[in-house]
């Protein structure tokens, strides 16, 4: 298995995701509209696709650069709070990569960090308030406590958290973001966000995996 990932790497796994969003369209619409403004889907599915056609455009040539482009195709083309969260987390993400050929595991579990870092400063969320950024959280603890054992251990570890927080969060009650204005109604329900960003680690996750 592959120690590193390169931007070639990075932009597959983006293309991954956005067939995953654009399968799952459907489904992050539907969340949405019980909790939120029912656009996740639409939305997400519209920039991950302006995304990866800049990406075959213009391929960038490292790991950095390909985050840069993807957050900022998301923020220009994404309306609502997705465009702005992963917007914001791509490049925090690209900044942590800076200008390195390749990422390692420890580079990875950076990019994490610092991705989760932008999320919580954007949406001024925090841990337990039900929302993305619990699955992120879970996924860079993960991620920063495999680092010793290797980059395909840390992506695995890092989906396998992000999916166990997005199932845990289920029953909680919103306290950021539109859900909350659910009040006790927004328990039992999935975050459209939360389902989305565990998509992402998923497809991180399947590249280490071939």
């Amino acid at each position: 298995m592959a120690e590193r990932l390169s931007a070639t790497d990075v932009a597959a796994v983006f293309h991954g995701f956005a067939q995953a969003v654009e399968r799952d369209r459907d489904l992050l619409t539907e969340l949405d509209t019980a909790v939120g403004d029912g656009d996740h889907g639409t939305n997400l599915d519209r920039g991950m696709r302006a995304a990866t056609e800049a990406l075959d455009a213009a391929p960038p040539d490292t790991p950095g650069a390909v985050f840069n482009l993807v957050g900022r195709r998301l923020v220009s083309t994404v309306g609502g709070a997705s465009g702005a969260l992963y917007g914001t987390a791509f490049l925090r993400a690209a900044k942590a990569a800076g200008a390195a050929s390749t990422l390692d595991a420890a580079g990875f579990a950076a990019v994490v960090r610092d991705a989760t870092t932008g999320i919580a400063e954007r949406g001024k969320c925090a841990a337990g308030d039900k929302t993305m950024y619990d699955v992120w959280t879970a996924a860079s603890a993960a991620a920063d406590a495999a680092v010793a054992d290797g980059l395909p251990a840390v992506l695995s570890a890092a989906s396998t958290a992000a999916g166990g927080a997005e199932q845990e969060m289920v029953p909680w009650q919103a306290r950021r973001g539109r859900a909350s204005y659910l009040g006790e109604r927004s328990q039992g329900h999935r975050d459209p966000g939360a389902v989305s960003s565990r998509l992402l680690f998923d497809c991180f996750a399947a590249w280490a995996a071939t």
